[in-house]
């Protein structure tokens, strides 16, 4: 027995000891960051890079307009003349200047929103769109919870300024912005560094408040970002960087001061562009799309599937479930992401192969995992002996 005891003991420890060293070859250390929430992902498949308290409700100032531009521009004319009424003037914070009966087109007034900030504008757009900034605050969200599908938002107005119940996710926003950009419109508001702006009682330059859209902080690949401040809510940060065949969203939020949020978008992108890369499940095309069979139905991809993944952990295994979800799990038992794909003969068989929410499964779950695994084992190994020790004076007793 005393052999027994000495055989799980070391067991048990050197599944302990040879755990952590494989993380810390495979696994490159994340930054550390200032800002109380952040979250970076794949612009292009959602791929969750990094992220800390993603899930924990904020308050998001300006980053609201991100949210407000993209549904202004599917959802009405940008070309429609939009007259400015005394509510939107009288808005307190970042401005445009708009007057009371002035009128500017939908297009005009989503750029003063996103470039240059302007509370008015938010609320001329949430006026004309929606006769009112609380029918539209009602009608945002439910687009984005039906339209792109966040479950963790709920705006009070169009433009950020503080309301205790008007709250989102670093992980929501990456989702919105990541669906905006989508939209080439958005697109290029998103990315315009200045714009030269004639209003009524206003002729400038429109300069992005983002330090790193406009080279005020030097750093390679920057195509969009939008900025917000309140009180209440420190600084938050929205910011697109494209290098190579990576795009990245980084969004941080209650930065305590302006350069930290900055510095951890910068330290954030270093780490995604340095240790990430995206591949390509390739062979797929609408003359011979690629099947999977699977529980005696055969699911269709009808296109092409990326995910990103840390580049030494380049070994997938792609896996089925029942309903038809094509799974990808990374090396180290980590789910990179996972796709519903379309049953063949179905009338969806043309949708487009959208990417499922990520269930996250952290080292820490791996290294108990794998731990329980080595004490069910010795636990095993000790019943196995009892039960022997048993059998034997069983049979010693009917001698």
């Amino acid at each position: 027995m005393a052999k027994i005891i000495v055989f799980i003991t070391t067991f048990v420890t050197m599944n302990t000891l040879f755990l952590l060293p494989v993380f810390a070859q495979t696994s490159p250390s994340a930054p550390v960051i200032s800002s109380q929430s952040a979250v970076m992902i794949d612009a292009d498949n959602g791929s969750i890079l990094y992220e800390k308290n993603s899930t924990i409700p904020m308050y998001p100032a300006s980053l609201t307009k991100i949210a407000t531009a993209i549904y202004a521009i599917e959802n009405g004319d940008l070309d429609n003349k939009v007259t400015v009424s005394e509510n939107a003037v009288d808005i307190e914070g970042t401005t445009v200047f708009l007057e009371a009966g002035e009128q500017l087109t939908l297009r005009k007034l989503i750029q003063g929103l996103l470039i240059n900030s302007g509370n008015d504008a938010g609320i001329a757009i949430a006026e004309h769109l929606s006769g009112s900034v609380n029918q539209f605050a009602e009608d945002l969200n439910n687009y984005l919870k039906n339209k792109i599908g966040v479950e963790q938002t709920h705006f009070e107005n169009p433009h950020g300024l503080f309301h205790p119940d008007h709250t989102t996710t670093a992980k929501d926003l990456a989702m919105i912005t990541k669906y905006a950009l989508k939209n080439r419109e958005f697109r290029d508001i998103f990315g315009t560094v200045e714009m030269e702006w004639h209003g009524k009682s206003w002729d400038t330059t429109l300069i992005s408040h983002h330090k790193m859209l406009k080279g005020e902080i030097p750093f390679a690949g920057v195509a969009g970002g939008k900025t917000g401040y309140v009180d209440q809510s420190g600084h938050t940060l929205a910011t697109l960087a494209k290098r190579e065949h990576l795009n990245l969203i980084v969004i941080t939020m209650q930065s305590p001061y302006k350069r930290e949020a900055y510095q951890d978008t910068a330290s954030l992108l270093n780490y995604g562009f340095d240790h990430f890369e995206t591949t390509t499940i390739k062979g797929l095309s609408k003359k011979d799309l690629s099947k999977v069979d699977f529980n005696n139905k055969e699911f269709i991809i009808p296109e092409n599937l990326t995910y990103t993944h840390l580049k030494n952990q380049d070994k997938v295994t792609k896996k089925m479930t029942k309903e038809g979800k094509l799974e990808l799990y990374n090396q180290n038992g980590e789910r990179i992401n996972s796709y519903q794909l379309v049953e063949a003969g179905s009338d969806q068989e043309d949708k487009k192969t959208e990417p499922v929410k990520k269930e996250e499964t952290s080292k820490s779950g791996i290294y108990v995992t794998s731990l329980m695994a080595g004490v069910i084992i010795a636990g095993f190994i000790g019943f196995v002996y009892r039960k022997k020790r048993i059998q034997k004076n069983s049979y010693r007793s009917f001698m």
